[in-house]
């Protein structure tokens, strides 16, 4: 029964983004030391946490690419994929730097990209 895990797993994602979207996930992060940045493995391990919190649903494999320069209006695209391998989109957005503290918005695409085959 492949189909029905790949249609249980999309719904997942599927309810992972609806329940980021509605609730209005945001998050923070203290950076520490003298740059104003929030490295990417840090980063990528805050939006699994709040996400996972969010919805209720266990922490999600979450990749960001590069780092979240502490400014206000910065964003990077992380990508949480599911264990088929389909992926969604997620944006993480800098709202508000409070000294070493980054606060950020993260919002995740309405629709999952399936497995490549």
């Amino acid at each position: 029964m492949p189909m029905a895990r790949s249609t249980t797993v999309t719904w997942s994602l599927s309810a992972l983004a609806a329940g980021a979207l509605l609730v209005g996930c945001s998050a923070s992060a203290s950076v520490g030391g003298s740059e104003s940045k929030l490295s990417k493995d840090k980063l990528s391990a805050t939006v699994a946490k709040k996400l996972a919190e969010t919805t209720g649903q266990p922490e999600p494999d979450v990749t960001c690419p590069e780092d979240l320069a502490g400014k206000v209006g910065t964003e990077t695209r992380c990508t949480l994929t599911a264990g088929d391998g389909s992926t969604l989109g997620v944006t993480a957005t800098v709202t508000s730097v409070d000294g070493d503290q980054i606060n950020f918005d993260i919002e995740a695409d309405d629709k999952a990209s399936p497995a490549a085959n």
